[in-house]
Order: C-alpha cells, then structure tokens, then sequence
C-alpha cells in the first residue's frame, strides 16, 4: 500500500472510534464531566509510553497552540450538545471545518490541493450541513455547532503541522494526550467540583471505553496527517458522520428525516471522489 492509502484507511476508521467517543460523550448527563472522564483515561493510558518515545522539542510551539484550541473546541462542543440533539449539533460542527482546514492548510501553509480533492471536500462539507440542517435548528445550538467547525479547522491544521515536526508520530500522540488529558480534563473536573464525583462514580465504565478511543481516533488521524496532505485527509475524516448518524438512529432514538439521508448521500459521494483522487 502507497502512503496515500495506508493514510486514508487510518483516517477512515478514526472517523468511526470518533463517531462513537461523540456518542457516548452526548449520552452522558454532565457532559463536562464525562469529557474530564475521556481525557483523564486517555492521558493515564499513554502515561507509560513517555519513557520510550523522544520528547517532541520542535513540536512544542505547535502543541501549545493546538492545547489552546482544543480547550475551546470542548467548551464549544459541549455548549453545542447541551442545545440540541447530537443528529443536529455534531453534522454543524463537522460541517464547515473541512473548507476551513483545507484553505488555511493551501493559503498558509502552501499545501497542494487538486480540483477533484477540492470537488471531493465541498461534498463532503455540503452533505454534512445538510444532514445537521434537515430541521430546523435553534440559534444559540446553530452559534455553537459553527463555533466548534472553526475550533476543529484550526486544530486539525496545527497538529498536522506539529506530528509533522515531531521526530517520530508516537512522539507527538504521546504527549498530546499526556498534556491534553492531565490539563485539560484535569481543568474540567476542578471546574464540575462535586459534580464530576457524582458523575465518575456513575460514568467511569463508559469513560474508560471512550478514553481508549480517544487515542485511537485521534492518534490514527494525527499519523495520518504525517503521511498525507491535510485538505483530503481532513475531509475524509468527516466521513465519522455517517457512523454518527448511525449511533444517533439505533442507539440514541432520535429520528432522521429525507434530507439528512440526502446528506448522508453526499458524504458518501465525498468520500468516493476523495479516495479516488489518492
């Protein structure tokens, strides 16, 4: 297999563990604290790696900036899943960050980008909209759903940069869910108080699973990121909303309506052209 494909099979099956971490993350009552939960598991599961991994030097600056933006993307996501149902807030927010992550990555960064990867990345993007926009939405949920696009956009651009600069990919996954977990689910277990006790005597199992998958959705994206060019690889990455809105159907019992099958559609229409094009 070329760099390419083995690029696109692990952001393809990052895309289902991501589906399902959302889903259980949606499914917990404090969602604040369910996510001080996933990263907490996460960040003591890589613990022991440090030792046999180099430590990123070069890296640093660009996992600072992602550190940062990730603290706004959760506070994002959860203000999004709070006010309204996942069918509707996760598509939104997935929606818009491909045609961001791919214009900053060519416009700043001078990555290539063909016109089919182009064709295959607005599809994507315009089938994810559609599914999250099949009824009507709730301001304040539309606010928060595009608020967290932009966050994504962002830090899919600086972790590629920074897996990029990293001596090895391990190196950066390590300590990206090292600094992410320790600090950021420590900030938001010590911003739930007594609530997060509450909902980790309740919730740990749960967590557990999602922390576990955490690495594994995150850690196969950012190796890909390394071996392939961000505006593809992130657009293939939305794929995990097909899965989502699988999770939401079964799982969650919320409804979808023809318009989001249409979107479902053009994602699946994406995803062709952008594999095609690798």
């Amino acid at each position: 297999m070329s760099p390419n494909q083995i690029a696109s099979a692990m952001i393809l099956t990052s895309g289902m563990a991501h589906a399902v971490v959302n889903a259980i993350l949606k499914s917990g009552k404090d969602k604040m604290s369910s996510r001080a939960l996933i990263d907490g598991f996460s960040a003591l599961m890589v613990l022991p790696a440090v030792f046999f991994v180099p430590v990123p030097t070069a890296a640093f600056g660009w996992l600072a900036g992602s550190w940062l933006d990730h603290l706004l993307y959760l506070i994002c996501l959860v203000k999004a899943f709070e006010a309204a149902d996942m069918s509707v807030a996760y598509p939104v927010a997935r929606g818009a960050a491909p045609v961001l992550a791919a214009s900053i990555a060519v416009l700043v960064f001078h990555e290539a980008a063909s016109w089919i990867v182009a064709a295959g990345v607005g599809l994507v993007s315009v089938g994810v909209i559609t599914v999250g926009l099949g009824r009507k939405v709730p301001p304040r949920a539309l606010f928060w759903a595009l608020a967290t696009g932009v966050t994504i956009a962002v830090y899919t651009v600086l972790d590629a940069q920074g897996v990029r600069a990293a001596p090895s990919a391990p190196s950066y996954i390590v300590w990206f869910f090292l600094t992410f977990g320790a600090g950021i689910g420590g900030l938001f277990a010590i911003w739930r108080g007594p609530v997060f006790i509450l909902e980790a005597r309740s919730q740990w199992k749960p967590g557990l699973i999602a922390g576990a998958l955490s690495i594994v959705t995150y850690g196969l994206a950012l190796w890909a990121f390394r071996l392939g060019a961000t505006p593809r690889l992130a657009a293939l990455r939305e794929t995990s909303i097909l899965f989502g809105v699988g999770i939401a159907v079964v799982f969650l019992k919320e409804r979808v309506t023809g318009p989001r099958l249409a979107g479902v559609a053009a994602i699946a229409a994406g995803a062709m052209v952008l594999l095609a094009s690798g």
